[in-house]
């Protein structure tokens, strides 16, 4: 059964390849779109539920939007190498539950943290306005939005010299109020938290399957593979408070919605599922 169920696919199962296509088509569409002045990833993408923008079908739609063809490529290649494998596993439908399972779950862990670094950002706002000064909102900007510190040094300087001056407070308090909105309205879009959940699940079922890294060329097991990854991924999500355009937190829970998910099939299906 399993073989003609993958011959029919060219060797990629009916839920793996649909996915492919699926990502591969709105991406196309996003490309397409952008040439007569439509943003198909403002619809589409995940926005922060503070944002004007957020819709509830993004936790959704999110999961098939990617920023660029690199980003496509990675993703959509980890979908094909370890998706695969599980789908001829655990069946089309179970595989299914799964993906979406972890990719919801990476948008949640996503959004939590997003919430608690805006609320950070807020209470920060709210002592620049009780104690408007230059040197903290310097601090603030450098803390938080360091690509924007060489456009407020010369506002900076004329501040620095008449401190108590209401124009400069009140074009700081506009400033800090416009960059807080603009981390509000910035969506995430990326299969990516799903696909950590994927690898995840790889390496719990496959551990001792031996990995070929690109950089550098060395095997590896599944099972030291995917620890090492989420390492990397828990260690740039705590450091990197300033944002890189990466949502690592999301990559984690993808893999902590998928060891959860993993371990209660386990223990309440064994070998059986639907």
């Amino acid at each position: 059964m399993m073989n003609s169920y993958g011959s029919r696919t060219g060797g990629i199962p009916l839920v793996v390849l649909n996915l492919l296509i699926i990502n591969t088509l709105l991406f196309l569409a996003t490309i397409i779109l952008q040439q007569s002045g439509t943003d198909l990833t403002s619809w589409l993408g995940l926005y922060y539920p503070g944002s004007v923008h957020f819709k509830p079908y993004q936790l959704i739609t999110h999961m098939f939007m990617h920023g660029g063809w690199m980003h496509l490529f990675f993703n959509m290649f980890a979908l094909w190498m370890f998706g695969r494998v599980l789908e001829q596993v655990w069946g089309g439908r179970r595989f299914l539950i799964y993906f979406f399972v972890t990719g919801l779950g990476a948008a949640g862990l996503h959004l939590l943290v997003q919430w608690l670094r805006i609320n950070s950002l807020q209470h920060e706002v709210t002592a620049l306005i009780n104690t408007p000064a230059p040197e903290i909102f310097a601090q603030f900007v450098k803390s938080h939005f360091p690509q924007y510190q060489s456009q407020i040094s010369g506002f900076l300087s004329g501040w620095a010299s008449d401190p108590s001056n209401p124009s400069y407070i009140n074009q700081a308090i506009q400033y800090a109020q416009q960059l807080v909105k603009l981390r509000v309205d910035v969506p995430t879009i990326g299969a990516s938290g799903a696909v950590f959940g994927v690898l995840l699940a790889f390496g719990m079922l496959f551990p001792n399957t031996r990995l070929m890294l690109l950089f550098p060329p060395i095997p590896i097991k599944a099972k030291w593979f995917v620890l090492g990854y989420g390492l990397i991924e828990l260690y740039s999500g705590v450091i990197n408070q300033s944002g890189d355009n990466i949502a690592h937190f999301a990559h984690l829970g993808g893999m902590l919605f998928g060891f959860v998910l993993i371990k209660f099939w386990n223990k309440t299906q064994r070998n059986r599922f639907y």
